[in-house]
C-alpha cells in the first residue's frame, strides 16, 4: 500500500486541533517464534476541538478501528480519516504488522546459529505508524503504556523498567508503567530469550542485553559497558541541571539491527558493536562515542525534542557534540578530540566542500526529506560548530545555558529560537550573528597564512562570500633536529578576508587551528607546506598531529596533495604516534589511501611503504591488533599471507583478514573457508565467510554476494556496509564493471525497508573502481529521477568522494 509522508504544513495544522492525553498499547507477539505476524491494539486518548476532522497514521493492516465507540472508514495512503472529533476522544484501532522480515518499524530477526526468535521496534523518523496506529509527528508527545503478551521463555524490554510480569494462557504477560511525555519514534519494545545482566551503580538499575549465543562476550565486556555507562549518566546529569530521571536505564544489542536508536531508558544497537575478538583500544572509543551519543537523546531529543524535522540538528548535532565532550571530560577516552579529527569530522570536511553541502539548519518539507538530513553535516559539522560555540561562549556559561534550556522546555518541543534564547542569557551576548554565519549558511571556510613584508597575515576564504566568525588558534613551530618546537600559539579572531596575526616569532611551520577549536579546512604557507608533508611526526602533541593529517587529507582530496604524499605523511606520524584511539584511524587513512586514492602504477609501493609502518608498530606493541589486520590486508603475495597466518596464531579475527587477502589476490581457499567458519565460535560467522567470497574477482562469487546484499537481502543491514567495502576492491575491474548498471537499475529500492537500509546501501554499495567522472554524473542523474530523498542524499555525499579518488588517481 503506498503511503503518504507528512508535510509540515499538515503537522502545524494537526497540533493546532488536537492534543494527545495517552497512549495504551497491547502487543501479542505470541505469533512471532514460529510466524510473521506483529500485532497491536492502540488506544489513543485525545482532546481535540469540537466538531474538526482530521487523520491518524497507520500503515499496518487494520483489522478494526472506532472514534468513540463508532467504526471507521478503511485506510487510504497510510491514513485513517477522523471527523466529528469530540472535546475528548478514544480512538482503538486494532492492527497486524506481517512484514516483520523487511518491513520497516518492527523486525523479526533469527540468530543463525541456534535459530532462536528476537522482536525489536525502530521508529526514526515516522516509523511507529508501521507498528501501530499513532499520530506519528514529533510535537504530539503523550505517555506511552505497553502491555505485551510474549511466549514464555521470552524477556520484554521497553521505556520503563521493573514491568509486572503474570503468566497468562498463551505465555507471559508484560505491563510497564506509562512513560513520561515521549514523541512517537522515542518508545521501544524489544523481545526474546536474552542473556541479562544487571548492575546498581550511580544511583541507577543498569540493564544489559544480548542473544544468547553472545553471552559470552556480553559477559567480557560488561564491566566496562556499565562503568561508561555511570560515568556518562554522571557527566549529563551534572552538565545539564538534570540527573536522568528514570532508575532504570537499559540496554539492548539485537541481532540484524541497523546502528543504534535512542530510545528512551532503553537503546537499541547493533550487536555487531559487541566484537567477537577482544576490542582494540580504538574499538572501544568508537564503542564509547556511540553510547555517549545516544545516552545525551535522553536529553537531546527525548525530555526536549525538536518541534519539527527542520530541528533535527537539535537532537543530532548536540548527541555528537556532547558525547565527545563526556569522553574527554568523565571516561578514560581524553583524546577524542584527536580521534574524531582524523575520523568523522573528515567527512563533514568533504561533504561541506562538495554537492551534498547545506546550512546547519534548512526547511524540511516533509518527513520523507527529513531523512535526506541524517548525514556529515547535520552530524559531525554540527558537533564541531557547538564545541566552537562553547569555547565561543565559554563552557561554564555553555553549562549554565543548557540548564536553563532543559529545566523550561523539559517534555516539551522546542525550535532553534528557544535554544539560542537560552544561551543568550546565559552569556549575555548577542548570538544571531553567530547563528546565521555557523546554522543557516552553507559551506566551509578556507583559512591560511602568508608571510608578507608587514608580517604574518591570516588569510579567510568563505565558501559563499564572507568568513564565519570565529576565533582560531596559530601555532609556530620551529625545527630542532627531528623534533618541531611549539615557539609560541596565539587565538585570532578572524576579521574578514586577512587578519594581521601578532605575537608570534619566525617559525619554520605555522599550523592553523592547532588546537581544533574551529571548523575550517586549512593550508600552510609554502615553506610550511614542506614541514607538514615532509615531517609531521615532529609536532610535539598527539591534537598538533591530528590537525596536521587532517590538512593533509584535505590536501588530498582536494588535488593539494598527491596519494604518495599523503601515505608519506601519514606513516611518518604513524612512526611516532602512541595514542591507539588515533592510530586506529590513521592506519586506516593510510590504507584507504594506498587502496583507494593512489594510481594504479604506485599502488604496490605504497602498500609496502605501509607494511614496513604496519610491522613497525606491531614490533613495538602499539595498537598490534589493528596493525596486524593492515599487514594482512596488504600482503604482497600468498607465501606473506602464508607467513602472518603462522604469526596470527589462534587469532580467529586476523584468520578471517588473511583469508581475504589470498582471496582478493586470486587464491580463493573455499575450503579454508569452510574449516574456519565452522572453528568461529560466532553466530554470524557466515557473514565473515562471505566477505572473503565477495573480495575474490571471481564472478560467481561476486553474483552471490550481490544477490545476498541486495536482491534477497538475507544479510544484516550492518554487515551489509562491510560486504559492500569488500565487493568493490582494486584491480578487479573487469569483473565489477557489470555491476555498474546493476547498482544504478537498485537505486530506486534501496530505501525499501527504510531510512537506514537507504543510508547504508547506497553509500557502501556506490562503486569505487571500473568508473570515471561520466558515470558519477550519470548515477546522480538517474538518483535524481527515480530515488528516494534519502538515498539521493546518501549518493551525492558518497559519490562526491568517489569523484576526487578517481581525479587523484588520475594524477
Amino acid at each position: 500500500m503506498p503511503v503518504k509522508s507528512l508535510r509540515q504544513e499538515e503537522a502545524i495544522e494537526r497540533a493546532a486541533l488536537l492534543s494527545v492525553t495517552s497512549y495504551d498499547i497491547a502487543i501479542d507477539l505470541t505469533d512471532l517464534p514460529d510466524g510473521p505476524a506483529f500485532r497491536a491494539v492502540s488506544t489513543v486518548r485525545f482532546t481535540a476541538t469540537p466538531g474538526a476532522s482530521t487523520f491518524v497514521d497507520c500503515c499496518a493492516e487494520v483489522e478494526s478501528a472506532t472514534l468513540n465507540g463508532e467504526p471507521l472508514p478503511a485506510a487510504e495512503e497510510g491514513r485513517i480519516a477522523l471527523s466529528g472529533l469530540r472535546d475528548d476522544n478514544e480512538l482503538v484501532i486494532a492492527s497486524v504488522q506481517s512484514d516483520t522480515e523487511h518491513g520497516r518499524g518492527v523486525h523479526r530477526a533469527v540468530d543463525p546459529a541456534d535459530k532462536n526468535v528476537y522482536l525489536w521496534t525502530t521508529f526514526e523518523p515516522d516509523e511507529a505508524r508501521y507498528a501501530w496506529a499513532c499520530f506519528d509527528q514529533p510535537d504530539l508527545k503523550a505517555p506511552h503504556a505497553f502491555t505485551v503478551t510474549a511466549p514464555p521463555s521470552w524477556t520484554v524490554v521497553s521505556n520503563s523498567g521493573d514491568p509486572a510480569v503474570e503468566e497468562v494462557a498463551q505465555g507471559r504477560r508484560w505491563t510497564f508503567e506509562p512513560t513520561p511525555p515521549l514523541s512517537t519514534y522515542n518508545p521501544v519494545v524489544v523481545a526474546g530469550p536474552f542473556v541479562e545482566l544487571r548492575k546498581e551503580a550511580g544511583g541507577y538499575d543498569l540493564g544489559l542485553y544480548a542473544r544468547q549465543t553472545l553471552a559470552s562476550v556480553l559477559e567480557r565486556d560488561s564491566e566496562q559497558l556499565f562503568t561508561l555507562t555511570e560515568q556518562g549518566l554522571g557527566f549529563f546529569g551534572e552538565r545539564f541541571g538534570m540527573p536522568f530521571p528514570q532508575r532504570s536505564y537499559d540496554q539492548v544489542f539485537l541481532p540484524e539491527f541497523g546502528g543504534a536508536m535512542e530510545n528512551y531508558g532503553c537503546v537499541t544497537w547493533t550487536d555487531n558493536i559487541l566484537r567477537r575478538h577482544e576490542p582494540t583500544t580504538g574499538e572501544w572509543q568508537w564503542f564509547t562515542n556511540v553510547l555517549l551519543h545516544e545516552m545525551a537523546h535522553m536529553w537531546f531529543g527525548n525530555i526536549v525534542t525538536m518541534r519539527w524535522w527542520d530541528d533535527l540538528w537539535l537532537n543530532e548535532a548536540f548527541a555528537e557534540f556532547a558525547c565527545m565532550w563526556a569522553a574527554e571530560r568523565a571516561t578514560a577516552y581524553g583524546d577524542t578530540a584527536a580521534n574524531n579529527l582524523v575520523h568523522e569530522k573528515l567527512d563533514a570536511y568533504l561533504a561541506d566542500q562538495g554537492p551534498s553541502s547545506h546550512p546547519i539548519y534548512q526547511p524540511v518539507p516533509s518527513v520523507a526529506d527529513a531523512e535526506s538530513i541524517f548525514d556529515s553535516i547535520t552530524y559531525p559539522k554540527g558537533a564541531a560548530v557547538l564545541k566552537q560555540l562553547m569555547y565561543f561562549v565559554g563552557e561554564d556559561t555553555f553549562s549554565q545555558g543548557m540548564t536553563a534550556y532543559f529545566a523550561e522546555h523539559a517534555w516539551g518541543n522546542t525550535t532553534l529560537d528557544d535554544l539560542v534564547r537560552s544561551l543568550e542569557q546565559a552569556s549575555g551576548r548577542d548570538l544571531q550573528p553567530w547563528r546565521t554565519a555557523w546554522l543557516e549558511t552553507a559551506g566551509v571556510d578556507r583559512l591560511g597564512i602568508e608571510k608578507t613584508d608587514d608580517g604574518l597575515v591570516l588569510t579567510a576564504v568563505g565558501a559563499h562570500g564572507a568568513p564565519h566568525p570565529q576565533v582560531v588558534g596559530i601555532g609556530a613551530y620551529r625545527r630542532a633536529g627531528d623534533v618541531l618546537e611549539e615557539a609560541g600559539s596565539v587565538l585570532v579572531e578572524v576579521g574578514g578576508g586577512r587578519t594581521v596575526v601578532e605575537g608570534l616569532p619566525d617559525a619554520d611551520l605555522y599550523l592553523v587551528n592547532h588546537d581544533d577549536t574551529t571548523f575550517a579546512t586549512t593550508r600552510p604557507d609554502a615553506a610550511g607546506r614542506e614541514v607538514l608533508i615532509g615531517r609531521p611526526s615532529g609536532l610535539p602533541t598527539t591534537l598538533a598531529r591530528a590537525v596536521a593529517m587532517a590538512t593533509v587529507w584535505d590536501m588530498l582530496s582536494s588535488g593539494d596533495a598527491t596519494a604518495a604524499e599523503a601515505v608519506g605523511a601519514l606513516t611518518d606520524v604513524l612512526r611516532v604516534e602512541t595514542v591507539e584511539t588515533v592510530v586506529d584511524p590513521v592506519l586506516d587513512l593510510a590504507l584507504r589511501a594506498v587502496h583507494e586514492w593512489a594510481p594504479d602504477a604506485q599502488r604496490a609501493e605504497l602498500e609496502a611503504q605501509l607494511t614496513t609502518t604496519a610491522r613497525h608498530l606491531v614490533d613495538s606493541g602499539t595498537s598490534r591488533q589493528s596493525a596486524l589486520r593492515v599487514l594482512a590486508r596488504t600482503a604482497s603475495g600468498t607465501d606473506e599471507v602464508d607467513r602472518l597466518r603462522d604469526e596470527a596464531g589462534d587469532d580467529v579475527d586476523l584468520q578471517w583478514y588473511l583469508l581475504q587477502r589470498r582471496a582478493e589476490l586470486g587464491d580463493l581457499d573455499a575450503d579454508a573457508v569452510r574449516a574456519l567458519e565452522d572453528r568461529d565460535p560466532d553466530p554470524d560467522a557466515w557473514v565473515r565467510a562471505l566477505r572473503v567470497r565477495a573480495s575474490s574477482p571471481s564472478a560467481e562469487a561476486k553474483e552471490e554476494a550481490w544477490n545476498a546484499v541486495v536482491v534477497e537481502r538475507t544479510v544484516p543491514i550492518q554487515s551489509a556496509r562491510l560486504v559492500g567495502a569488500d565487493f568493490w576492491r582494486p584491480g578487479q575491474d573487469e569483473v565489477l564493471t557489470p555491476y555498474l548498471d546493476r547498482y544504478l537499475e537498485a537505486l530506486p529500492t534501496f530505501h525499501e525497508g527504510g531510512m537506514i537500509p537507504g543510508l547504508a546501501l547506497t553509500a557502501s554499495l556506490f562503486p569505487v573502481y571500473a568508473v570515471d567522472e561520466a558515470w558519477i554524473a550519470r548515477a546522480r542523474e538517474v538518483a535524481a529521477a527515480q530515488a528516494a530523498p534519502v538515498v539521493i542524499s546518501a549518493l551525492t555525499e558518497r559519490s562526491e568522494e568517489v569523484l576526487r579518488m578517481v581525479r587523484a588517481r588520475g594524477l
